[in-house]
């Protein structure tokens, strides 16, 4: 058929002069459309460009604009969320649509709001395009539009009279109403800015003096009401210092969760956004009723740590199986406790295991108190460690591996999740093949997962470290290329290379759970 049609076409006569002809026509309205300023629209999402977005602030009250990437893989993942929140906005008539940038193609848009990486949203107000405001929702469905509605409409209730006030208090699980004798002063405004932002909580304030008095209050108060441990938590405003949001958001966010929470799918995102210094973790298999008793302990210890420790319970044979391996567990170890520290993921465990409310409040402020040492992870070495040219270390063996003065040890850090890791590990291997006869030095890998030092924190995957030979146990952070001339010339310097741009790396550890943190960039 494509053999008729080659020798067809000619003998017809003109078809190609006319298809240039369409091609060409084609050509020019799409260029028209680019300069007009029509605004097309694509699931419910206005589809901006620099000739149109003008007009679009002026016709929308809020504007919530995604500056996107085509090849960005975040932002093809958020792409179905934002269509639905565009949906779900426009169904319910907000003052509020949400638009798009291709910002590889308007770069004259990328720059006048200084796009640097993809996905990044911005909100306009009353056609403002000087100072929009940096999306700080969540990136699904739910979260843009809670986020969008909360700064369409008021950012918390106005609460006039006990009825009023008493109703908004049962009407949810959880509400929290500011007390201010002036709704106009600085401490009521910083309080509507944090309103703002938590979207994921009902604000309400009031400033009747009746009110002040039927909650037992004196001064200006945020108060968190709540159906569950403690009904009302006061956190006055301090006169000298004023309303600090940060503060706030802290406190609310750590008197908001449940003294003792589970570990499940549906609590994970609350357990980690909570943003609390210390986790407490009960192991326990819920199908036990003898473990299931130990809970009464655990909770009687929570309540002397709210905010500075969270508590919770991990049912080892239901969610909490996927994370017993990030503590080097199995089901068969519980009931256990441990403690993290959520800055670094260091492990604490008692010698003896003891669930009594004050063995567990008495090894928590010794780790608090820094008199307890890390539990710190490590595999059993292999027999056959340095059979290989790339040498394998564990948490047992790295000592006297990469401090030994003889050697110069470089070793990659790294994750068996980790893309990255997989797409060096083959010039990993060349240049261990090139160094094998190298009594000085030594190529050497460690999996972070499985293995954890007391002075190495590992912050993202993977991390490549050289131990030069010699006294003073030196260590220098290799940040170059990763390629196996530029690791020769480094090796070859004594770890040293001319300053050159950082590589992509994932950033980051997991939580304690192991979950995988996006790639960088």
């Amino acid at each position: 058929l494509v053999l008729s049609l080659a020798w067809l076409g000619p003998a017809v006569g003109g078809e190609d002069k006319d298809e240039e002809v369409t091609e060409e026509e084609e050509k020019e309205k799409k260029e028209d459309e680019v300069l007009s300023d029509e605004i097309k629209e694509e699931d419910n999402v206005l589809v901006l460009h620099e000739h149109n977005f003008a007009r679009a602030l002026s016709e929308h009250q809020l504007l919530l604009v995604e500056f996107y990437a085509p090849w960005c893989g975040h932002c093809q993942r958020l792409a179905p969320a934002f269509a639905q929140a565009a949906a779900e906005l426009r169904n319910e008539s907000s003052p509020a649509r949400l638009g798009k940038v291709d910002a590889t193609a308007q770069t004259a848009l990328a720059t006048e709001f200084g796009i640097t990486s993809y996905p990044t949203l911005k909100l306009f107000r009353d056609g403002n395009r000087t100072h929009p405001l940096a999306y700080t929702g969540r990136l699904d469905s739910q979260g843009i539009v809670r986020w969008v509605r909360r700064r369409a409409g008021p950012s918390a209730t106005l609460l006039q009279d006990t009825d009023t006030i008493a109703a908004f208090i049962s009407s949810q699980d959880l509400v929290v109403i500011g007390f201010f004798k002036d709704l106009r002063a600085e401490a009521a405004q910083a309080f509507l800015e944090v309103a703002a932002e938590m979207v994921d909580m009902t604000f309400g304030v009031a400033e009747a003096a009746e009110l002040f008095q039927e909650y037992g209050l004196s001064a200006d108060t945020v108060c968190l009401f709540k159906k569950f441990d403690e009904r009302q938590t006061n956190f006055p405003v301090d006169p000298a210092r004023g309303l600090d949001t940060a503060e706030l958001t802290r406190l609310l966010r750590a008197h908001s969760l449940p003294l003792v929470m589970e570990f499940t799918n549906e609590t994970s995102n609350q357990i980690f956004s909570a943003k609390i210094p210390h986790h407490m973790l009960l192991f326990l298999n819920k199908s036990s009723p003898e473990q299931l008793s130990l809970q009464d302990g655990f909770r009687a210890a929570a309540g002397g740590f709210r905010g500075e420790v969270l508590f919770v319970v991990v049912d080892v044979t239901g969610h909490g199986a996927d994370v017993l391996s990030f503590f080097g567990m199995t089901a068969a170890d519980a009931p256990t406790l441990r403690l993290v520290r959520m800055e670094n993921n260091r492990k604490y465990r008692m010698e003896q295991d003891n669930f009594s409310d004050s063995a567990i409040g008495t090894f928590i402020r010794a780790v608090l108190d820094g008199q307890v040492k890390p539990h710190l992870l490590s595999a059993e070495p292999p027999e056959d460690w340095d059979a290989r040219p790339v040498k394998v270390l564990v948490g047992k063996t790295f000592e006297q591996v990469a401090f030994d003065e003889t050697k110069n040890v470089f070793v990659k850090f790294y994750a068996p999740w980790c893309p990255h890791c997989q797409a060096m590990a083959a010039a990993w291997e060349e240049l261990a093949e090139r160094y094998k006869d190298r009594e000085d030095i030594v190529i050497a890998e460690m999996d972070s997962t499985a293995n954890e030092l007391e002075n190495i924190t590992i912050h993202g995957y993977p991390t490549l470290h050289y131990f030069p030979a010699g006294p003073g146990r030196k260590m220098v952070e290799y940040k170059s290329t990763r390629d196996v001339e530029t690791f020769s010339k480094f090796l070859e310097n004594g770890g040293t290379l001319p300053e050159e741009p950082p590589v992509s790396e994932v950033r980051g550890q997991p939580p304690w759970p192991g979950l995988s943190p996006a790639p960088a960039g």
